[in-house]
C-alpha cells in the first residue's frame, strides 16, 4: 500500500481527491515509497473491509464517531505514555482587584504537544491581575481561637468607659499574616476623582477645595458602578497637595508616594495637641511602617520654639509635614482632610491607620491590622461609640455641648431624614451601631473603602464636620447597593490599642510636677469656718487633718427624735 492509496476512498462523493491525486503525479516525479509502520499494515485488511461494509449497512455516521472516540483515546494514551509523569504547571497568581463573578483565576501556561508526544509550556503574556484576599481561620488551639471579653470588673467607683482585653497574635505570626494580594472591592473596581478648574457653586454647602457637587452628582456618587468618578477633595491642580489647598512640599510627597505598606497618621492644627509618641513598636515596624504627622505652620512654630523640632523634621518616629494653604478656616474641618482622605496623599499605600492626636498608640500596627481587618476578612475598621448608637441622640448631645451651630446640625438631620435615615433600632442588626468614635480608622485602601471615605469627606464638607453625624447615612447608602460590611469594633477594645490623653490647653493648666530632688513644702491646713454656735468661737483652725468631726452620733440621735415624733415608723 503507497501514501497514495490512503486516500482512495469507496464511495463516489471523495472522487475529486483521487483525481487531485493523479494530476499531481503527472507533473511532479514519483515520491519514493517508504515503508509502511508494521501496525497500519496488519489492520489495512480490516479498514478496507470498514470502509466496503459501512455503506451497505447505514451505520456510517456511527463508525464516524466510534473512529473519532478511538482516535481521542490513543491521543491521550499516547501523550501519557510518552511523558511520563504528569507535568507540572507553572502556575502564577497577581494581585488585583476585579468583579466577583470572575472568582480567584491563575494564570496557567498554554500547553502544546510537539511531535515527538513530550508537553511543552509555551509563556502566554500576562493578563489582567485577577487574584484577592480570601481571608483565613486560624488554626486549632490558637489561643485567639474562640477569645470571649470576659465580664467588666465590678468596680462601682469607676463607672466611664475602659479597656477591655483584646487577643492579639505575635508581631511575628501577624507580619508572616499579611495578605499578599488584596480585598475584594464589591461593586465598584475602578475609581477616578473629579479635577475641576472653574468651580461653580451648588445648591448649597461645597467649598473651593472639596468642590460644589449638586445634589444630582451627590445622589449619582452613590450609585455605585464598577466605573465611577467621583468629587473626592483637591479638585484644582496637577496632584493631591500642589495648588489644591492643603498643600505639601514636593520632597514630602515624593516621600508619600514611596510609601507601599502601612502608614500610620496623624495632625495637629493650632498647636492644640502636642505629639506623643508610640510605644511597644517592633523593629519591624519602625523599619517599614511610614509614620507622618501633619502640621500646620503655627504648630511648626510652636514646637520649634519650644525645641522640640529640628530642621531633621523629625520627633521620634514621627516624620513631621508641614501643610501650607490649609483650605478651612476651622482647624476640625482642616484636620477631615487627613482623617478620610489618606489614599490620595498616600496613592501607594496598601494600608492605614489614623489615629486622632490626642491619642498615643501602645501596641504594634501589624497586631492591629491582623486583628481588626485580616482576620475579620474586612476593608474598613472603626469602633463604636462608648455610649450612643443613635444618630438622633448624638445630634441633641453635639448640641448640648455646643459642638457646631444647632441651626446647622439640625438642618443636617433633617436633610437625612427626608432621606429615610431612622433611629437605631434592633431591627438594623447585624448593623450595632450608628455612631462611630472616629478618632481611630483602619482602612485597606481598595476601592470601595476608598469611595467611602470620598462619599464621607463629601458630606463633611456639605454640612457640618461632626463627622458620627454623617457616618450612618454614607454606611447604609453604600450598603443598599452592594454587599459590602465594614468592622465596627467595641470601644473598650480600641482603648486598649491607644490611651487617650488631654489637649494642651487642659495640660497646661495643670501645675507643673516638682523637679526631680527637689523638697516638697508642706502648706498649712487651710482656714475653715464654722457656724455660730453658743460658746463656740466663731471661727477654729484645723489643727490635724486626722481629727473628724462626730456626725454620725448626731445623725442616729435625730434618728430617734424623728422615730418619736411619728409614731408606728
Amino acid at each position: 500500500m503507497t501514501t497514495g492509496s490512503l486516500g482512495l476512498r469507496s464511495s463516489g462523493s471523495y472522487g475529486s481527491l483521487q483525481q487531485q491525486q493523479f494530476q499531481n503525479s503527472a507533473t511532479t516525479p514519483p515520491v519514493p515509497p517508504r515503508k509502511p509502520p508494521k501496525m497500519f499494515k496488519e489492520k489495512e485488511g480490516m479498514f478496507l473491509w470498514i470502509c466496503k461494509f459501512a455503506p451497505r449497512k447505514k451505520v456510517g455516521m456511527l463508525l464516524i464517531c466510534a473512529v473519532s472516540a478511538a482516535v481521542f483515546l490513543w491521543v491521550l494514551y499516547v501523550g501519557k505514555a510518552g511523558g511520563g509523569d504528569t507535568p507540572e504547571l507553572n502556575i502564577s497568581m497577581t494581585s488585583g482587584v476585579f468583579p466577583p463573578d470572575t472568582g480567584q483565576v491563575r494564570r496557567i501556561d498554554l500547553i502544546e504537544q510537539n511531535d515527538f508526544g513530550q508537553i511543552a509550556s509555551i509563556e502566554s503574556p500576562p493578563p489582567p491581575p485577577l487574584a484577592y484576599f480570601k481571608g483565613y481561620t486560624l488554626p486549632p488551639g490558637n489561643p485567639c481561637e474562640g477569645f470571649t471579653l470576659p465580664p467588666p470588673p465590678a468596680d462601682k467607683k469607676r463607672t466611664g468607659p475602659r479597656p477591655c482585653p483584646v487577643c492579639y497574635l505575635p508581631v511575628e505570626q501577624a507580619i508572616a499574616l499579611m495578605p499578599d494580594a488584596p480585598s475584594f472591592s464589591p461593586g465598584v473596581s475602578s475609581l477616578t476623582y473629579i479635577h475641576e478648574e472653574n468651580l461653580s457653586k451648588s445648591e448649597f454647602g461645597g467649598s473651593e477645595f472639596g468642590g460644589y457637587p449638586s445634589l444630582k452628582q451627590r445622589t449619582d456618587s452613590y450609585d455605585i458602578r464598577e466605573s465611577m468618578s467621583v468629587h473626592c477633595g483637591f479638585v484644582r491642580g496637577a496632584r493631591p497637595g500642589h495648588q489644591t489647598g492643603f498643600d505639601i512640599d514636593d520632597s514630602n510627597f515624593l516621600a508619600m508616594e514611596s510609601c507601599r505598606g502601612v502608614v500610620v497618621a496623624s495632625a495637629i492644627f493650632g498647636a492644640f495637641d502636642l505629639i506623643r509618641q508610640p510605644r511597644n513598636i517592633s523593629e519591624y515596624a519602625k523599619a517599614n511602617v511610614c509614620f507622618y504627622m501633619f502640621v500646620d505652620e503655627e504648630t511648626e512654630s510652636f514646637m520649634r520654639n519650644s525645641s522640640e523640632l529640628d530642621n531633621s523634621m523629625r520627633v521620634g518616629l514621627w516624620r513631621i509635614v508641614v501643610v501650607h494653604n490649609l483650605p478651612y478656616n476651622d482647624p476640625r474641618r482642616n484636620g477631615k482632610v487627613p482623617k478620610l482622605l489618606l489614599h490620595r496623599l498616600f496613592p501607594n499605600a496598601r494600608y492605614s491607620l489614623w489615629l486622632d492626636a490626642k491619642l498615643e498608640l501602645v501596641v504594634d500596627p501589624y497586631q492591629i491590622l491582623e486583628r481588626f481587618l485580616w482576620r475579620k476578612n474586612a476593608s474598613f475598621a472603626i469602633s463604636r461609640h462608648y455610649r450612643r448608637f443613635d444618630v438622633f441622640v448624638e445630634a441633641e448631645a453635639n448640641k448640648a455641648a455646643s459642638k457646631f451651630d444647632n441651626a446647622s446640625i439640625d438642618f443636617q438631620v433633617d436633610f437625612y431624614k427626608k432621606e429615610g435615615l431612622t433611629p437605631y433600632t434592633r431591627a438594623k442588626l447585624p448593623i450595632t451601631s450608628d455612631v462611630p468614635e472616629g478618632c481611630v480608622i483602619v482602612k485597606e485602601h481598595i476601592p470601595i473603602s476608598n469611595l467611602f471615605t470620598c462619599l464621607w469627606f463629601n458630606e463633611v464638607d456639605r454640612f457640618t464636620p461632626r463627622d458620627q453625624i454623617s457616618f450612618a447615612i454614607v454606611r447604609d447608602k453604600i450598603r443598599e447597593k452592594t454587599n459590602w460590611t465594614l468592622n465596627m469594633f467595641l470601644d473598650c477594645e480600641r482603648r486598649n490599642f491607644v490611651v487617650q490623653g488631654y489637649h494642651r490647653d487642659v495640660l497646661e493648666r495643670w501645675p507643673s510636677p516638682p523637679p526631680p530632688g527637689a523638697i516638697a513644702v508642706v502648706h498649712p491646713p487651710p482656714l475653715v469656718i464654722v457656724a455660730a454656735q453658743p460658746n463656740v468661737s466663731t471661727l477654729s483652725f484645723v489643727t490635724s487633718p486626722v481629727k473628724k468631726i462626730p456626725t454620725k452620733r448626731g445623725r442616729e440621735r435625730r434618728s430617734k427624735r424623728h422615730r418619736k415624733v411619728i409614731p408606728g415608723s
